[in-house]
């Protein structure tokens, strides 16, 4: 079924103001609230187990008491598009870059301080402070290392679209990260080749998961032979299983647009232009200390200089594409309305 853009955008307002209606009264266990109103208010577009833990030691650090709404970037992206200058929001932690300029776009950003948008080098970041860049996350392909070796796997998602791989590869396509790589194809191959990429692997009878740890557990039981993902779903499962139960494996995919580095990041609202304790929240996300949690606990890309990345993952340098701007994933809306036209969403 095809939708209209009007229809997909009060279609995801909706859908976000039910999860946060279901959150607020305790029934999805994904998010907490401190029901305080001097509290600082965080949208988090990130999976709360990754990050909750690190928010609690914000808290406990500084004092700070914060409410969180977790839902997914792109929901909460809408919500904001939707609040608007009202939003209760001081803060927005988001999976991606594309939301962040979305919401930029807007003009419901204050920026960002120079001498703390500084710390972050320029490309992980964007260039007029409207957000900050937290951490880096590659897209790879997760196979099954029992039907598939590493020479056998493409090394770009143009051959996904061929009948041999028909009802083989797994994708969540209302993530953040998913939809930022759809961005990032319009950006580096143009609209009609991204367009033709998607109605192509849309035809190809994919299998939809709810997101990225849903797809690799599908290739991890072997249920999918191939799914695209954000690299550190594979370790977060690896420290769980260990890495000799792990039936997937990565293939990085350095140069493609599958294969983008993007970031997660932060935006101190339009609202809480002034507001300290927003400032040392997005200041605490870029400390050593956050940015070594991020290492440690979620095994992702650390931005802070300095500080060294997760053991086992290949060079974040040699993973860039120099021909993509991050600020140039804010077209969010077109995306997403390009994935629904062709029955993804």
């Amino acid at each position: 079924m095809r939708l209209s853009r009007t229809a997909f955008a009060l279609g995801a307002v909706l859908a976000v103001a039910l999860t946060l209606t279901a959150c607020a009264a305790g029934e999805s266990g994904e998010s907490t609230s401190t029901a305080d109103a001097d509290a600082l208010t965080i949208y988090a577009g990130r999976n709360e187990a990754l990050v909750g833990p690190l928010i609690e030691q914000f808290t406990e650090d500084t004092g700070i008491e914060v409410d969180v709404r977790y839902a997914t970037s792109p929901e909460l992206n809408a919500l904001l598009l939707e609040e608007g200058e009202r939003t209760p929001a001081e803060v927005f932690l988001s999976q991606d870059a594309g939301a962040l300029g979305s919401i930029a776009n807007a003009g419901l950003t204050s920026p960002i301080p120079a001498e703390l948008a500084d710390l972050i080098p320029a490309g992980f970041t964007s260039d007029d402070d409207s957000w900050i860049g937290v951490t880096g996350r590659a897209r790879v392909i997760a196979y099954d290392g029992e039907h598939l070796t590493s020479e056998t796997v493409p090394d770009n998602v143009d051959a996904l679209t061929a009948p041999e791989w028909s009802g083989r590869v797994a994708f969540a396509p209302g993530n953040a990260s998913f939809q930022s790589f759809i961005t990032a194809l319009r950006v580096l191959e143009g609209e009609d080749s991204a367009a033709q990429w998607v109605e192509a692997i849309a035809a190809n009878d994919p299998i939809l998961t709810d997101n990225n740890l849903a797809t690799l557990d599908l290739v991890n039981s072997g249920q999918a032979d191939i799914g695209l993902i954000n690299h550190y779903y594979w370790f977060e499962r690896a420290a769980e299983l260990g890495e000799e139960n792990m039936r997937a494996k990565l293939e990085f995919l350095p140069g493609d647009p599958g294969g983008i580095v993007n970031v997660s990041g932060a935006a101190i609202l339009k609202g809480a232009a002034d507001d300290a304790d927003a400032l040392e929240f997005v200041e605490y996300l870029v400390s050593e200390k956050a940015q070594q949690f991020f290492v440690d606990e979620t095994f992702e890309y650390p931005l802070l200089p300095g500080i060294a990345a997760p053991e086992g993952l290949p060079a974040l340098d040699s993973l860039v594409n120099p021909e993509l701007d991050l600020a140039d994933l804010e077209s969010l809306e077109q995306t997403q309305q390009l994935l629904a036209d062709a029955g993804l969403l």
